[in-house]
């Protein structure tokens, strides 16, 4: 019996991966141009910025191992130069799972300290990262990066998707890349098992719009290219539903029966932000475990 549950086990485990292969197969990596060298890059996961220039290609976040081979041929089409660096706006695998072949390329990446510990963690499924996947340039609160004409400014937030998200802002291309800080017009995943909070990830949202002005072209952490006044709608949002949570809270409602509670949401529900991976019942366990389990910050 457990020859034959492992044998179904195995055929599940290849199914689930030739169809996921197939998935990425029919992935087409879209480029949109962002100002004269920035641009970004829509595929599968997380969106990948990029800077192009005279000294080089510098990019960020890196999706799906298997969509290296497209996502280097789309940057073929923007500069001939060698990609230097790649940076991760944080540690998850629609971000960072290209890590260990662009590592491979020569490319050196930089994340947050908090994103080399995450990824030198064991998976889920109990697998390790290779030592190439892993960060080789660490920092703990701000780091500058000066390439291809600008300063390009990294910042790390607090406890917001997780304990180790930064955004990295283009001071003269006038772009910011907000990693999953952002998710345009849908709900925010709050990762907090690995330190979000909506506490952290409201703080981050109104800081990162002090940095921005009118003209800023924002790339989401996923969805379309966005601006300062879609953005401030993201963060009253993240209000109101912190509100709303917290009242259910103060009259004595489980987690359970908040995430039942569908006038919590309503609004944003009426509005089609729920989507794959971040219903309204999700969203509001998020931020109910975020305001009572010691997830605060």
């Amino acid at each position: 019996m457990k020859r034959i549950l492992l044998l179904i086990c195995l055929a599940l485990t290849l199914s689930i991966s030739s169809v996921s292969a197939q998935n990425m197969e029919d992935i087409t990596i879209k480029v949109e141009k962002l100002s004269d060298h920035v641009y970004m890059l829509v595929g599968r996961g997380g969106n990948i910025g990029v800077s192009v220039g005279d000294d080089g290609v510098f990019v960020i976040d890196d999706q799906f191992a298997p969509l290296t081979p497209k996502i280097l041929e789309a940057i073929r089409t923007l500069s001939d130069k060698p990609i230097h660096f790649l940076a991760n706006t944080h540690y998850h695998g629609d971000h960072t799972g290209g890590n260990e072949n662009m590592a491979k390329l020569g490319v050196k990446i930089i994340a947050h300290d908090n994103v080399r510990k995450r990824l030198e963690m064991p998976n889920r499924d109990g697998s390790t990262n290779p030592e190439e996947a892993l960060p080789i340039l660490t920092f703990n609160d701000k780091m500058s990066l000066y390439m291809n004409g600008e300063k390009v400014a990294m910042i790390h937030f607090e406890h917001a998707h997780t304990d180790g998200d930064a955004m990295l802002y283009f001071t003269e291309s006038n772009v910011l890349h907000t990693g999953d800080v952002y998710f345009h017009k849908r709900y925010p995943y709050i990762d907090v098992n690995s330190g979000g909070s909506i506490n952290g990830y409201i703080k981050a949202v109104t800081a990162a719009l002090e940095l921005i002005d009118e003209n800023t072209k924002i790339i989401p952490g996923h969805g379309e290219v966005s601006n300062k006044a879609e953005y401030q709608s993201f963060l009253e949002m993240l209000k109101v539903l912190r509100s709303n949570v917290q009242a259910a809270i103060d009259k004595g409602m489980s987690e359970d029966e908040v995430a039942n509670d569908a006038s919590i949401t309503k609004i944003y529900d009426d509005l089609n932000y729920s989507w794959a991976f971040i219903n309204s019942e999700k969203i509001k366990r998020a931020i109910y475990k975020s305001l009572t389990e010691g997830h605060k910050h």
